[in-house]
């Protein structure tokens, strides 16, 4: 009963999303409509800012939603109405940041994580390398090494 009442909530849950976009929002021209929710899908929600506006119910999105639907039916290219929203928002709506001088270490930052863990473990695994890895023979051990090597 619980796992069922467990996938019901799932399910809910991972329909939530295809709401947020209100049907007083749709455009009438198909085509617009699917430039419009390419574009949204693009912008950041910056009330949730891990959802794009086109999966947010916050009223910001929907404002945001909004304005690029009504910039598409100005006339508005993609560019243009992309350029415009960070014009007034700023590069952080963006969910893929453009790669300019100021976003090159955010972009090179995984690569330099990568060379720097690799570095790190060559480093490591030759010190490591050179070291024994077990105590010296006792006088003993060493007498009944010889008796079987000698045998």
């Amino acid at each position: 009963m619980m796992a069922r009442l467990l996938i019901v909530i799932a399910v809910l849950l991972a329909a939530a999303p295809s709401f947020a976009v209100n049907p007083d929002e749709v455009l009438a021209d198909p085509k617009l409509e699917a430039r419009a929710r390419a574009i949204s899908a693009e912008l950041r929600c910056m009330v949730c800012q891990n959802q794009s506006i086109d999966d947010s119910n916050a009223d910001l999105a929907k404002d945001l939603r909004l304005l690029v639907r009504e910039r598409i039916t100005d006339g508005d290219s993609d560019e243009q109405v992309v350029g415009y929203i960070v014009s007034r928002y700023g590069e952080f709506v963006l969910l893929k940041p453009r790669l300019e001088s100021k976003t090159l270490l955010l972009w090179g930052a995984p690569l330099l994580l990568v060379v720097a863990g690799g570095i790190s473990l060559a480093v490591f695994a030759r010190r490591r390398a050179g070291r024994p890895t077990g105590s010296k023979l006792t006088a003993d051990e060493q007498a009944r090494l010889r008796d079987i090597l000698e045998k």
